[in-house]
């Protein structure tokens, strides 16, 4: 990049039904203080308004709003690489719909990467809001320190890819887009990929607001989440030479959480089956947690 001007930021944002938050979202990136940003919205087939609002922001100019044939719901990651084809930023932004950039988050993450050649991708610290804006916990301190290690990424996804990050276009580029068969965990997917591929940077400042919600993505389709889970550990475990205490302990990671999908299901059988897969495979977590001593992440 060359340092004398300002890089084109392309802020993409997949959207489906997020009427009540849109807004908010969209206003995140305008007021940016960083002038060099094109925000490209592709709408997922909303029924509720969202596509309305949109068109409106479209209409003045403010963004590029793409839509699938006969405005189909797809999914995210269809529309995420739909929004990736049409960007032209040599760096690449992504928001959920319902998530918000915090005043600098462009400027901030752009000026690192504009001084840090080597480091492919930078992340910040962020908080967690409730539906009406107010703080709940802080995400990451200042004091965390970037592994840089693809197996911390595989093992824990300790950040998140939408609403934090900020990534070289050419990475994309070169490892692919989303996996298109995935509705759920594609970012932890596309995340693992990325650090097999680039440097991370960590920068203590405050980037981001992420909104916890019944009806968001996040806290909805958990079993097809932590299913997706086992095929890309199994696509990892394939392309990259992860530690094989690595792999084990992911794999507990996921009968655990495939247990407590089952619990909630009401299939006490099945769950302690992936219950006692867990234990065998990481006993010493399992303990932990068992006698609270940690919290299963």
């Amino acid at each position: 990049m060359d340092g004398s001007r300002k890089t084109l930021i392309s802020v993409v944002v997949p959207a489906f039904n997020r009427v009540e938050y849109i807004r908010e979202t969209v206003e995140s990136v305008l007021s940016q203080d960083y002038d060099q940003v094109e925000l490209i919205v592709v709408d997922d087939g909303s029924t509720d308004g969202t596509y309305e609002i949109l068109l409106e922001y479209a209409e003045k100019g403010d963004l590029k709003l793409l839509t699938h044939p006969n405005r189909a719901n797809l999914g995210q990651s269809v529309a995420l690489n739909r929004a990736l084809e049409n960007a032209s930023g040599e760096l690449i932004a992504i928001l959920d719909s319902d998530d918000i950039f915090l005043p600098g988050k462009l400027r901030s993450q752009a000026e690192y990467l504009q001084a840090h050649p080597e480091v492919g991708l930078v992340y910040g610290m962020g908080e967690a809001v409730d539906e009406n804006g107010r703080w709940l916990y802080n995400i990451l301190s200042p004091d965390h320190i970037e592994p840089n290690d693809p197996n911390a990424v595989l093992l824990d996804c300790y950040f998140s890819l939408p609403v934090n990050a900020l990534v070289r276009r050419s990475f994309y580029e070169r490892i692919g887009g989303f996996e298109e068969g995935f509705r759920a965990a594609q970012d932890h997917d596309m995340l693992i990929r990325l650090a097999e591929s680039t440097k991370f940077a960590f920068i203590p400042v405050k980037v981001f607001q992420y909104r916890r919600h019944s009806d968001s993505i996040s806290n909805k389709g958990q079993r097809k989440r932590w299913e997706n889970g086992f095929r890309i550990l199994h696509r990892a475990q394939a392309r990259y030479p992860y530690k094989k205490s690595t792999i084990r302990k992911r794999r507990a990671l996921l009968n655990f959480r495939m247990a407590q999908v089952c619990w909630r299901e009401n299939k006490s059988i099945t769950a302690l089956g992936y219950l006692l897969r867990s234990g065998a495979l990481d006993p010493i977590r399992a303990l932990k947690v068992l006698t609270g001593s940690e919290k299963a992440s």
